[in-house]
């Protein structure tokens, strides 16, 4: 059994137990979360939403919020010595699902 839901414009497949991150989400470590956005659902058969299925939620755990690894931003135009070097280490949230 697994759900395909919607979060910060990302879409993820899910089954429960599973541990996904997702975009920064405004909850504390151990607080329950609700995606209302379901796509798609499969137990044996296939059902799509249109857009979304209603009625079918997937609940959650938040256990993690914290700052990704660090992603390398480097600019570079030949023959001119134009470089630049530059950093971005983006948020997120770690959640456990718990039921679909």
């Amino acid at each position: 059994m697994y759900a395909i839901i919607e979060t910060g414009g990302k879409q993820y497949k899910v089954s429960a137990g599973d541990v996904i991150k997702v975009e920064k989400l405004e909850c504390n470590v151990g607080d329950k979360v609700t995606f209302d956005k379901v796509l798609a659902y499969s137990d044996n058969d296939l059902t799509i939403g249109n857009p979304t299925i209603d009625g079918k939620t997937v609940t959650g755990t938040c256990t993690k919020q914290a700052k990704d690894k660090k992603v390398i931003v480097y600019k570079y135009k030949r023959k001119s010595g134009y470089h630049k070097k530059n950093g971005h280490r983006q948020y997120f949230t770690e959640i456990k699902i718990d039921s679909i």
